[in-house]
């Protein structure tokens, strides 16, 4: 699935619980209710996530005030990348051999290797988590067809109990989903909190209400589809009035498959031939996206 580690920024907050077994309702004539169609649209999610392939393509990155356009590509051990820009200007000599060693400490460091197969593996365990607990989580409603997608709404399920103060963070959400109708995939979602939630009664810390996130995905092939973009706005404050802000967007294109079962070593020596899509960025490369979808925040 590859969804994105940025991604973890929303989907660290929430953790597992068990989900009822869903498999795909038989082909029929009629729409199906929209909490079964959530339940057959995280089944095809979770599947895929067992049999994707594996992609390049350029990321540009947008925090605080810094702007970074890296190339990446996904590989077995988790994605690998290698900064190209910098605020809009292509990387100096300098700073192109610092890449190139930053990469090659990696490939020969197993301590750094070991490190970053962890947190890609708890990334994807992340996205797992959120895409078992959501059809659960939340009450569905149908708002309309859109063109090939269909757009619901969603809301806490006031039967759901949330056990844990990431549970409480994601019952604390509403939003609105589009789901592609001919795939039956996840095409955007976007998501806020409607109330504060406090952690340890407001002692440890607090999410302020209205903090929000923003996820669109692209179709790349019949089964597959990938994070196109995602933005996350959330501000609250944790122990001793320490601030807490993320401001994040990314955005993806020109998507290239690379085939299957990639290792880091194979990843690494990709990098090391440059495209000028990937040096041109997402905006130039492309990468198709809900254009039909205007924006709501």
């Amino acid at each position: 699935m590859r969804w994105s580690s940025t991604l973890a920024v929303v989907l660290g907050m929430m953790p597992a619980v068990c989900w009822a077994q869903a498999r795909p309702a038989a082909p029929q004539s009629a729409t199906p209710s929209p909490s079964q169609l959530v339940r057959e649209v995280a089944y095809n999610e979770l599947h895929d996530h067992d049999r994707h392939g594996y992609w390049r393509y350029s990321v540009e990155r947008r925090e605080q005030q810094q702007t970074r356009v890296e190339d990446q590509i996904e590989t077995a051990d988790g994605p690998v990348a290698k900064l190209v820009k910098s605020n809009g200007f292509p990387l100096d000599a300098a700073h192109q051999q610092a890449e190139q060693e930053r990469l090659e400490h990696l490939l020969s460091s197993p301590l750094e290797q070991a490190h970053s197969r962890q947190e890609h593996e708890e990334d994807e365990r992340r996205i797992t988590r959120v895409l078992t607990v959501f059809p659960d989580a939340f009450l569905f409603d149908l708002v309309a067809d859109e063109g090939v997608y269909h757009h619901l709404r969603f809301h806490p399920n006031p039967t759901f109990a949330a056990h844990s103060i990431e549970l409480k963070i994601l019952h604390a959400m509403s939003g609105d989903l589009w789901i592609d109708i001919r795939s039956k995939r996840m095409a955007r979602v976007e998501g806020s909190l409607q109330s504060n939630v406090d952690f340890g009664f407001g002692v440890l810390g607090r999410l302020n209400r209205g903090g929000w996130f923003r996820l669109q995905r692209t179709q790349v092939r019949a089964t597959e589809w990938k994070t196109q973009a995602l933005e996350v706005h959330m501000n609250g404050s944790a122990m001793l009035l320490k601030n807490i802000a993320r401001e994040t967007s990314e955005v993806r294109g020109g998507f290239i498959e690379v085939g299957s079962n990639i290792g880091l070593a194979k990843g690494i020596d990709l990098l090391r031939t440059e495209s000028s899509a990937m040096l041109a960025g997402p905006a130039a490369s492309g990468g198709g996206g809900l254009h039909s979808i205007q924006n709501r925040h």
